[in-house]
């Protein structure tokens, strides 16, 4: 597949309840410097109950180009769904309403698609803090190194582009659905990761080129990111009910500790005291030292009880 200079794209958008972030999401699309003729936005809302669908239709009267589409399943792998078949462009680019965009990010998907004769192309994503807090600080510091992200490339940077696994979002040439088939609706979550996977085994190439930036902000406090991690748990173990094949092996190590404690969570400890120094002095506060432990510790425990959780509904 040829691909153009400035091929027609789609973006599109799963979105719910995104009041507080799908403006400056859409905002940094709009702010890169690609055709507007050459682009449309489609943000598919699952029935946002906050407010997002409000503040979408006053930002559609002035952006015409962005449509939103309703998924009454409300679930992102129906959203996306939707979102293909609704695409017009050549170029389907999936995007996140609880992210931003740097402004060559639609230039530079396109660029590697296009030169290294990829399928599917990402890049490195950012965690930012959603609040101004020291728990809000800490819980994006936790998601930002191998001790909290483990070997997930678009988390923790490469120096060079690099044929990877997944990538956050994803910027997919058209016929990659015509050959692969469209997302799982069974996985509520895991599904871009299990697609992928399957793109892999029908001979696919997915790249991540470290200087495609997007920032995405976390959950701002240990309540939510604990309840987060529980459900990435519990979801990383589904996927073989329905998808008939694991994930990777990183996606199973926080069930392995949670498997083995208290065995092993002395062992724990001491590499979580470490990392925790070594972002302190990254941080240059001294108070990151004590909070972070507590993060850490609910991003394993919480993804490590998400997947036992998952493994008893896979047997019952």
């Amino acid at each position: 597949m040829m691909i153009d200079i400035f091929p027609s794209i789609s973006i599109i958008i799963p979105c719910r309840n995104e009041k507080d972030f799908i403006v400056k999401c859409l905002d940094s699309i709009f702010a890169n410097d690609y055709p507007a003729e050459k682009r449309e936005v489609l943000v598919i809302d699952g029935m946002s109950e906050d407010g997002t669908r409000e503040v979408l239709k006053k930002y559609i009267a002035s952006h015409p180009s962005v449509k939103m589409i309703d998924n009454p399943k409300k679930i992102t792998p129906s959203a996306l769904n939707l979102g293909i078949k609704n695409a017009k462009g050549e170029v389907i680019i999936r995007m996140d309403a609880h992210a931003s965009y740097q402004k060559d990010y639609i230039k530079k998907c396109l660029k590697y698609l296009k030169d290294y004769g990829a399928d599917n192309v990402g890049g490195v994503v950012k965690t930012l803090p959603a609040q101004n807090t020291i728990v809000a600080k800490a819980i994006a510091a936790s998601l930002s190194g191998t001790f909290g992200a483990g070997s997930s490339y678009f988390r923790i940077g490469a120096k060079e582009p690099k044929w990877v696994d997944t990538v956050f979002g994803g910027c997919y040439k058209r016929n990659v659905f015509d050959r692969v088939g469209f997302f799982n609706e069974n996985l509520v979550r895991s599904q871009d990761m299990e697609f992928n996977l399957r793109l892999k085994k029908a001979g696919g190439k997915i790249l991540l080129a470290p200087d495609i930036i997007s920032y995405y902000y976390p959950s701002a406090t240990l309540g939510k990111f604990f309840s987060h991690n529980i459900q990435d748990g519990i979801w990383a173990v589904l996927p073989f009910k329905f998808a008939k094949r694991p994930l990777r092996f990183r996606h199973y190590v926080p069930l392995l500790f949670f498997l083995t404690l208290p065995l092993s969570i002395w062992f724990y400890l001491h590499v979580s005291l470490y990392f925790s120094f070594k972002i302190a002095l990254e941080m240059g506060d001294a108070r990151y030292f004590f909070i972070m432990p507590v993060v850490f510790f609910a991003r394993h425990f919480a993804y490590g009880l998400g997947s036992l959780v998952g493994l008893a509904k896979l047997i019952i």
